[in-house]
């Protein structure tokens, strides 16, 4: 599809597509879309938020959200949740606090410098009279050092401390940051959010986007993208995440781009991702933010001591692959759709993306599992798959 044929599909309605699926495209104003995340209401509502604008890094980006009611069957209007003119606001998160309140948390960043982000948190409420309808508050930073990303949800540590999954791109003097030093860390808050402190994971140069999930007796595992575009790594935890193992290859390609994953209500893990990785593409590019026609004179940051990050592997297919042992190995593979993956280039209007990436995924009360992810960096697209989703995608 062309970027004008799939603005022509962006109407937000929910329709059936065989075999107990259910297809939407997102409404948007922006022109480019990405980075989704799932929120599931106590409602039964579906929140999705995502980043909009131009292009990636620019400073029009912008968080957005849109509620699709329950027993709805079209999505709400995408609403504007962040509002700096000056940052580039990417990668929201949407937690659930304990005591009560919906809190986004997302990055903010000056162009494609992401060693200079900072966090941003605010409170979410819903309108009392139009469940679809969004309002956040102007919110604030975090207390944590620059450099810190997000992507993935909160956990609740068995004291009630926060734990926020965090990505640190470090700052190297007088270098442009090119990941070449991005490693993962914990931001820890025990007192509501109000303050917070970061806790690095040992020996994880090139984890990022940290997504944690019980595997029970208080044990936690965590799976990461990879700037080396090998495979997706696992830590665990097993003291409720005060301390973390050194981070291992699963068997699952990666391509440096995002993962999520879920425990299902069976005690499985399911994980959604691009299991495709540089050993199975010729494709590169320069950098992730190499179109934004900024001048920049800094060079690149010295891999010394980190590592060579590759970008420009293909993000296709998106696939559900499931794990019968706390996420060490993942047996089934499910593919959610097949595509190019083209993602030389982050422009959304030329046509030349192809790309089906930073998937997300949720486990209805029913059973059925909800995605969402980019398509062509032009449309948000969401994807509801019946109970018993697993065999009947797998044909048995």
């Amino acid at each position: 599809m062309t970027p004008e044929q799939i603005a022509t599909v962006m109407t937000g309605t929910v329709k059936a597509a065989g075999n107990g699926r259910h297809e939407a495209m997102l409404t948007s104003p922006m022109i480019q879309n990405h980075a989704s995340f799932l929120h599931l209401a106590v409602d039964g509502s579906l929140i999705c938020a995502w980043f909009g604008g131009t292009l990636e890094g620019k400073s029009d980006i912008s968080i957005f959200a849109s509620v699709l009611a329950a027993g709805s069957d079209r999505w709400g209007e995408p609403q504007r949740l962040s509002f700096d003119p000056d940052h580039s606001e990417q990668n929201p998160v949407l937690f659930a606090a304990p005591g009560g309140g919906l809190f986004l948390f997302h990055t903010s960043q000056p162009s494609g410098n992401q060693d200079e982000c900072r966090i941003r948190m605010a409170e979410v409420t819903r309108d009392a009279s139009d469940q679809t309808k969004l309002t956040a508050g102007e919110g604030r930073y975090l207390d944590l050092p620059r450099g810190c990303f997000v992507r993935a949800p909160l956990t609740i540590r068995d004291d009630g401390a926060w734990l926020l999954p965090i990505f640190r791109c470090i700052q190297r003097p007088d270098q442009k940051w090119n990941g070449s030093h991005d490693h993962a860390a914990v931001g820890v808050s025990e007192d509501g959010g109000k303050t917070w402190r970061l806790e690095d994971l040992e020996h994880s140069i090139g984890c990022v986007h940290m997504s944690p999930v019980s595997i029970g007796d208080g044990k936690f595992a965590a799976v990461f993208r990879r700037r080396q575009a090998d495979f997706v790594y696992r830590t665990e935890s097993a003291d409720g995440g005060r301390t973390w193992s050194v981070p291992q290859a699963t068997d699952v390609p990666n391509n440096n781009s995002s993962i999520a994953a879920i425990r299902l209500k069976d005690g499985r893990i399911a994980m959604i991702c691009n299991p495709i990785n540089a050993d199975m593409s010729t494709d590169r590019r320069a950098s992730l933010y190499d179109e934004l026609g900024e001048h920049d004179d800094r060079p690149d940051a010295n891999p010394d001591g980190g590592c060579v990050p590759i970008w420009g592997v293909p993000r296709a297919p998106v696939s559900v692959c499931i794990s019968d042992d706390g996420a060490k190995s993942f047996s089934q593979r499910i593919i959610i759709e097949e595509g190019l993956g083209t993602c030389l280039s982050n422009n959304s209007i030329d046509g030349h993306n192809k790309e089906m990436s930073y998937p997300w995924l949720l486990e209805g009360t029913d059973g059925s599992l909800h995605i969402a992810y980019t398509y062509y960096r032009r449309a948000i697209k969401y994807v509801r798959l019946a109970p018993g989703w697993a065999s009947a995608v797998a044909g048995e």
